[in-house]
């Protein structure tokens, strides 16, 4: 081991020695050369650099160096072994100064670690780092240390990259330390972040969708978030299937988009096409794209954006369907004012709308407004075996009331199928409606006369083709037409009133007389042709009374009975109130007219009407005229016929013939009239008086005066032979003046006698009440005596009552206040109603004898009196039955309670001298 050692030793001494001898050989090859020799050949053919040479390369070499690190753009120090710097770039010496590099403000000389552990600028913890990686790289722990840093303040940061490298890779002899300002690129790299988030934030804010890709889309570059929205489909399928997005193409949509694409895959394209999301909801897309060309000009990519343009394809269809709506709304409103027939009308309506509005079928239903059952009356488009099946109502619980047109219908409101996929309530007609393409159904009702009678069914090809606008327009559409089919309503009207009674439905007067002037034409010569005018006697009392309503009821069974008698209601009309009119074109004998006539008239007068469970008689009076005796114009023939029913009304005749016959009916009224002045100035007149007998004590209670006609051409006559004439003439103010006095002349008589004072009851008349000065009369006859007015009764029959109630009232109450009781006579024949009744101011009712007579007939004449003698009882009145002439009669009534009776049971009008005879001093009377 000492052995080892000394070799070692022995081995470096001579090391040394060889090294001092090499040195001064190479000083005295310099001296010898002068300098200008730099390097030396041995015998074997070695070169050898001198010294001076060697310094002289290494000089050369690092001012080479140094010029490369200076021309560096970067900031460059040398540090040896311990790291300190040993040499610095040209870009670090400007810099001296500045912190924005770590330890740049460093020099020569300084320990390049300890500097960065205290560097300004930067965090302290990075400063840590770069000192430690610095040790690392000179300790010879890692080969190469990198790191990028900030530096200075937030408002003048600059970024920079720290390289740190040996300068041999053997041994750590120092490192060479390398700063590069990145700050440029750093920048750049943020504000492409910067940028690209802006790009990405707008690309998600905008709804269209935004690709690229190459040609054959077998390759998606990019797509924009908005293909999620609009495709129903995640961009990470499209990446992974690029050719997903076609499977969404509508099926009538695939050849016009795909053939152009595959045909020429590097063009252009801007197109629209329909897409089926997976939710099933149709899209209309907008896509366009446009060709990226290489740096040959030739397309390697494809951009494009796809735009969502469901909603104005939506909104151009909503005004393609207004458009063809408001079409539709115009020609129909002209149609409106154009057409005045109905069917016209309906037919019109549904081809206007089919051709103008584009509908793919249309039809009018109408409805029976007794049944509520209707039919199909036009239509247009399609086929007529498409309405097959189709059934209308308006009832309800009936098996089609759910269908949309009967529910419409029903309830007089629009019915909207917007999906007749989807709808039920379309029943078994939904098929056959989606087998002939159609897929929405709407109804509206339409208003006829007041009421919907009518519905307006629209079918269209695509769903949910009416929309709230287009259904508001289409309400419209329906409010004009029913606006129309009023008007027509009430043209119709109007051509119906021009021809027809409203009432009855019988011809009216114009529509008559045409009938009877074809009659006539038809006539010529050889057959004659009678008109007749009928006048409802008293009608006016039933529509006072009852109501024009129950009036209404009356005169359209009148009609009816008329019609079932003559038999054709051809020849029947109706031309006034209660008038009515016949022609019988075919008249082969009058005499045999005349009795049909009479025998027509006494059966109208039996006939019972029915009127609120109540039974009523109509009596009538007829004018006739014939043709061609009492004209040959239809005209002519009616005017003759009214003016002989006007006579028939005065003379009291049931019927009456024009021409002859009524001349000389006329002539024997004048004769009449001439007799009955005759009569007032000789005194021929009497009083009869019929005694009224209670049912409780038997006894006579009061009398009624009866006016008779002492004639001394005839005898006596009763009053209905001439108190007619004496009221057409106004004589019956004179006659009745006198029978007033006469009544009261009697009572007091009998008072002065010591008969008994039994109340005397007069007739009065309808002119008589009627006059102004009848109150005054009557007070001046019962001025005679003070008991002038206890002696006197007067009876008014209940049709003159109810003339004229108003008047009545007022004039019964004054006779009432001055003493003079009143009874209504003949009471039931006059339809009074109960609330008139209560308020007339009168004692006692007097049951009509044709009552009286039906008592014994059946049960309904027992039940109308009874009810009239409770009647009158319950208002405090007294009832007189008159006309009693059967002992059965009179049981009959006194089981109803009746008060009292008059007629020939008991006694007949007597005179007056007769009946003071017979019952002056008998214990008969009360």
């Amino acid at each position: 081991m000492i052995a080892e050692e000394i070799t070692a030793i022995n081995t470096s001494t001579d090391i040394e020695a060889l090294i001092e001898t090499l040195h001064a050989a190479e000083h005295r090859l310099e001296e010898l050369t002068a300098g200008e020799v730099d390097a030396v050949v041995s015998q074997q053919g070695r070169a050898m650099l001198l010294r001076l040479a060697q310094v002289q390369l290494r000089e050369i070499e690092a001012v080479k160096q140094a010029a490369i690190l200076d021309a560096l753009p970067a900031h460059v120090a040398l540090l040896d072994g311990q790291g300190r710097i040993v040499s610095v770039n040209l870009q670090w010496r400007r810099s001296g100064g500045t912190s924005a590099v770590v330890g740049l403000g460093c020099r020569v000389g300084s320990n390049y670690p300890e500097a960065c552990n205290g560097a300004p600028g930067i965090e302290p913890s990075e400063a840590r780092r770069i000192a430690g990686g610095v040790r690392a790289v000179l300790e010879g722990q890692t080969k190469r240390f990198s790191i990028e840093y900030p530096s200075g303040p937030d408002t003048e940061q600059r970024w920079f990259i720290l390289t740190v490298t040996p300068l041999a890779d053997d041994h750590a002899s120092g490192a060479v330390v390398m700063h590069v300002d990145v700050t440029a690129e750093r920048r750049t790299e943020q504000n492409l972040r910067i940028s690209e988030s802006r790009f990405r934030q707008m690309a998600q804010s905008v709804e269209d969708a935004f690709f690229l890709r190459n040609l054959d889309s077998t390759q998606i570059y990019y797509m924009s978030p908005a293909y999620e929205k609009i495709w129903g489909r995640t961009c990470k399928s499209l990446y992974a299937n690029p050719m997903s997005w076609a499977e969404s193409i509508h099926p009538d949509d695939r050849d016009l988009v795909l053939t152009p694409f595959y045909k020429q895959p590097g063009a252009d394209f801007d197109l629209d096409l329909r897409i089926i999301r997976a939710d099933g909801e149709v899209r209309w897309i907008h896509t366009r794209g446009y060709p990226i060309l290489d740096d040959a000009g030739q397309p390697y990519r494809i951009a494009g954006v796809a735009s969502d343009i469901t909603k104005r394809k939506q909104d151009e269809l909503k005004i393609r369907h207004l458009n063809r709506v408001y079409a539709v709304h115009s020609q129909i409103t002209a149609l409106t004012v154009r057409v005045r027939e109905r069917e016209q009308l309906f037919w019109e309506a549904c081809r206007i709308a089919v051709e103008a509005g584009a509908f793919r079928m249309a039809w009018i239903g109408v409805i029976d407004p007794k049944t509520l059952d209707g039919e199909i009356v036009a239509w247009s488009g399609g086929k007529k075996d498409h309405l097959a099946g189709i059934r209308l109502t308006a009832r309800e619980h009936a098996p089609e009331s759910e269908e949309p047109a009967s529910r419409a219908l029903r309830l007089s409101s629009p019915v909207i199928c917007n999906d007749v996929t989807t709808d039920h309530s379309l029943g078994p007609l939904r098929d056959r409606i989606l087998a002939r393409g159609d897929k929405s159904v709407a109804c509206f009702p339409l208003t006829m006369a007041g009421r919907t009678g009518a519905v307006l069914t629209l079918y269209a090809a695509e769903p949910h083709a009416f929309d709230e606008e287009e259904t508001h327009l289409l309400l419209e559409l329906a409010s004009n037409l029913s606006f129309a089919l009023e008007h027509v309503a009430k043209q119709e009207r109007l051509d119906y009133l021009a021809y027809y009674d409203e009432l009855t439905g019988l011809a009216n007067r114009g529509l008559f007389l045409e009938r009877v002037s074809q009659y006539v034409r038809s006539a010529g010569g050889e057959h004659k042709l009678a008109l007749g005018l009928i006048d409802l006697e008293r009608f006016k009392n039933i529509n006072l009374t009852l109501g024009r309503a129950a009036a209404d009821r009356f005169l359209k069974q009148v009609a009816d009975w008329l019609t079932s008698r003559i038999g054709d209601v051809n020849l029947l009309a109706r031309v006034g109130a209660d008038h009515f009119a016949i022609v019988l074109p075919q008249l082969a004998d009058a005499h045999g007219l005349e009795r049909w006539i009479s025998a027509s008239m006494e059966d109208l007068s039996k006939h019972s009407f029915s009127l609120d469970d109540a039974a009523f008689h109509i009596a009538a009076k007829v004018g006739v005229s014939l043709f061609p005796d009492d004209g040959t114009e239809a005209d002519t023939l009616f005017r003759n016929a009214e003016a002989a029913l006007a006579k028939a009304k005065v003379t009291g005749d049931r019927h009456l013939f024009y021409a002859e016959r009524m001349t000389a009916t006329v002539t024997g009224r004048l004769n009449l009239e001439n007799q009955l002045r005759e009569a007032i100035d000789k005194e021929q007149f009497v009083l009869h008086y019929q005694p009224k007998v209670s049912f409780v004590s038997g006894k006579i209670t009061g009398v009624e005066a009866l006016i008779r006609w002492n004639d001394p051409r005839t005898g006596l006559t009763l009053p209905g032979k001439f108190i007619p004439m004496l009221e057409q003439t106004g004589l019956i103010h004179e006659v009745g003046r006198w029978a007033l006095r006469k009544v009261i002349q009697d009572h007091l008589r009998w008072r002065k006698a010591g008969l008994p004072a039994i109340r005397i009851a007069a007739n009065v008349s309808a002119l008589q009440l009627r006059s102004h000065s009848f109150l005054e009369e009557l007070r001046q006859a019962l001025n005679t005596d003070a008991y002038a007015a206890a002696a006197l009764e007067l009876e008014i029959t209940e049709s003159l009552i109810m003339d004229n109630v108003g008047l009545s009232i007022d004039r019964l109450q004054a006779i009432r206040a001055m003493g003079v009781t009143i009874a209504i006579d003949d009471f039931g024949t006059g339809f009074s109603s109960l609330s008139y009744l209560s308020r007339l101011a009168v004692d006692t009712l007097k049951i009509d004898r044709s009552f009286v007579t039906d008592i014994t007939a059946g049960q309904q004449g027992l039940i109308l009196v009874s009810a009239i003698i409770n009647l009158a009882h319950s208002l405090k009145l007294n009832v007189i039955a008159e006309g009693v002439e059967t002992l059965e009669q009179s049981n009959l009534l006194r089981t109803l309670g009746c008060d009292e009776f008059q007629g020939y049971l008991f006694s007949k009008p007597l005179p007056v001298d007769v009946f003071e005879a017979r019952f002056g001093n008998s214990s008969l009377i009360k």
